[in-house]
């Protein structure tokens, strides 16, 4: 049975999948204008880059697709609010904001008719939102890559958060890698849609470098850990040799923050220095965000054949209301 569409405050995606905002340059136009193309919500990952270079790419983007295009800003950025403008004086057509939670955005949003998705762990975070106008809420479960709210896996997480949200999307979010699973979320779980991030550096279209690709191929389900971040939340990584020393207790600290890109830091380690150099190349030393299921990844795809995959997959199983059946 054919999935329905995603509809978020009259923004319709013929298929109700969003990719993961990835930040620090690794969710750029080059990956959101395909999944734009396809039916899908293309994110580009707002945080940790320049005002003016995130204008640039938002136009890059809307100039090449006619699909959705939003961004996904940190709410733990120093520069949160200067992101947020500048993605909506740039006209994106919606913004997704996590680690931490904002009440102001909701008057920005409402002040510039531009649509709020906000990720949360928590019925009670999610049932705020939704009070405070949020267009959608992305749950997101211990499963994600990067910084995690919670500990509960999906399965658990998300049946609490749809018992309180009845008015807007609810997606569903953390260690997503198939159709199947897309189909089980919607179809069992009730989600409205799926957000996928770490299928997608698994892309031709990702802008990473092939050794970052090649960590994720590699990479055995004992290799991706808990390990913590600056931010002050923990974050599901790789474990490379960096993530072991810090992890180990060695000193990694950053002797002088080059950034200063967080509201609060305890500067035991540059995340934005980290991550940037695990997207260029330096594995071994550089933060390599990933979910707990890369592990169940084995190539490099376009993200048309991602799409295509998804919706065989999906399709093939998904029986609205008449419960999940893996088995057809």
């Amino acid at each position: 049975m054919k999935l329905p569409s995603l509809s978020i405050a009259g923004l319709k995606a013929s298929f109700p999948l969003l990719q993961g905002g990835m930040s620090i340059r690794v969710s750029t136009s080059k990956l959101a204008i395909p999944v734009a193309d396809c039916g899908g919500i293309g994110i580009i990952g707002g945080s940790g880059i320049p005002p003016e270079e995130l204008r640039a790419d938002i136009k890059k983007a809307q100039a090449a697709t006619g699909g959705i295009i939003a961004v996904n800003i940190m709410y733990a950025m120093k520069d949160f609010y200067k992101l947020v403008m500048t993605s909506v004086d740039s006209g994106v057509d919606m913004i997704v904001t996590g680690a931490g939670f904002s009440r102001d955005i909701f008057k920005i949003g409402k002040e510039h008719n531009t649509p709020i998705v906000m990720i949360v762990s928590s019925p009670a975070l999610a049932k705020l939102a939704e009070k405070l106008g949020a267009a959608a809420v992305i749950v997101e479960a211990k499963e994600a890559g990067g910084h995690l709210g919670t500990d509960k896996p999906l399965r658990e997480l998300f049946p609490a958060v749809r018992a309180v949200i009845k008015k807007i999307p609810l997606i569903a979010a953390g260690g997503i890698t198939n159709g199947f699973e897309m189909a089980e979320m919607m179809d069992k779980f009730g989600a409205d849609g799926v957000q996928i991030a770490s299928r997608f550096v698994l892309s031709k279209e990702c802008d990473v470098s092939d050794k970052f690709k090649q960590a994720y191929l590699d990479a055995k389900k004992e290799d991706i850990v808990i390990t913590s971040s600056p931010v002050g939340m923990p974050g599901r990584a790789i474990n490379n040799r960096f993530v072991k020393g810090m992890n180990a207790g060695e000193d990694v600290s950053t002797k002088k923050c080059p950034h200063l890109c967080l509201k609060k830091c305890n500067h035991h380690y540059c995340i934005n220095e980290r991550l940037m150099i695990a997207k260029e190349g330096n594995v071994k030393d550089g933060l390599i965000f990933s979910g707990e299921n890369t592990f169940k990844m084995n190539n490099i795809l376009s993200v048309s054949e991602i799409f295509k995959r998804f919706k065989e997959q999906a399709e093939s199983v998904y029986e609205e209301g008449k419960g999940f059946n893996p088995a057809v």
